[in-house]
């Protein structure tokens, strides 16, 4: 990598977010949205006799999943665009190498999700009276983390996209099992043998441990730490793949 190649990529890619305000107000405001949506939908739900509401439990981790499906979404078509306008093309014909386009995608996007956590933690804690024993800190940190694993894995789905469209579809292939098998709707440990194992092996049942153990613990745990490892590793292997499955030309 270049520092000022990388440096001048995330700055090149955070303006042409800030002019589409499209785009700026799903990032940053749509995952609030959906939490006081959740709020009024859980709001007169009886609560359990002993732990969390049902909506400290469910909120708490949709703070995790919100950010990875939209930056998901968001990075696999911004990517496309970028390919199908022959930008790309051009760009790795420059010195530009693919790592420091891809690390420039992947610091840009989490610029927006740091904001875009920040606010959702804010309104849900602050407004919405979410409560957890650990720190809030942590939940922001958790969703910044899975806002970059969407980054990560929406850049590698989009090599094997020709149109934005395509990069779309992949999003029930690669989303919502995770989010079905990543213990949300049904405890990890309750899941058939079978299921359990493909859940192991998805990112995002990592990240909703780590944020369960936030919600359970005040303070730091060996399995937070250990997801929290798990997620980084995921990132990472996603950024080389995507780097590795990069094409020059344009098909």
């Amino acid at each position: 990598m270049n520092a000022t190649i990388y440096a001048a990529t995330t700055t090149r890619i955070l303006r042409q977010l800030r002019a589409d305000h499209r785009t700026v107000a799903m990032l940053v405001l749509v995952p609030s949205l959906l939490m006081v949506l959740l709020y009024f939908l859980y709001r007169n739900m009886p609560a359990p006799p002993q732990g969390p509401s049902l909506f400290d439990r469910i909120a708490i981790t949709m703070l995790g999943i919100l950010p990875f499906v939209v930056m998901f979404l968001v990075t696999s078509i911004a990517m496309q665009r970028e390919r199908s306008s022959g930008t790309l093309e051009r760009l790795l014909t420059t010195p530009l190498a693919k790592f420091d386009l891809l690390a420039g995608y992947g610091s840009a996007f989490s610029l927006a999700a740091a904001v875009q956590a920040g606010l959702a933690c804010l309104i849900t804690f602050g407004f919405l009276g979410l409560t957890a024993a650990g720190s809030v800190a942590w939940v922001i940190l958790v969703a910044v983390l899975d806002a970059v694993l969407g980054v990560s894995l929406g850049l590698l789905c989009s090599a094997f996209a020709r149109t934005e469209f395509q990069a779309v579809q992949f999003m029930p292939l690669l989303v919502i099992p995770q989010f079905l098998l990543c213990g949300l709707l049904v405890p990890r440990d309750q899941l058939p043998d079978w299921l359990r194992w493909i859940s192991n092996v998805l990112p995002l049942s990592y990240a909703v441990e780590a944020l369960q153990q936030v919600a359970a613990h005040p303070g730091v745990t060996a399995v937070m730490v250990r997801d929290l490892v798990v997620v980084a590793g995921f990132v990472v292997a996603g950024l080389w793949l995507a780097a590795a499955t990069l094409r020059r030309r344009t098909p």
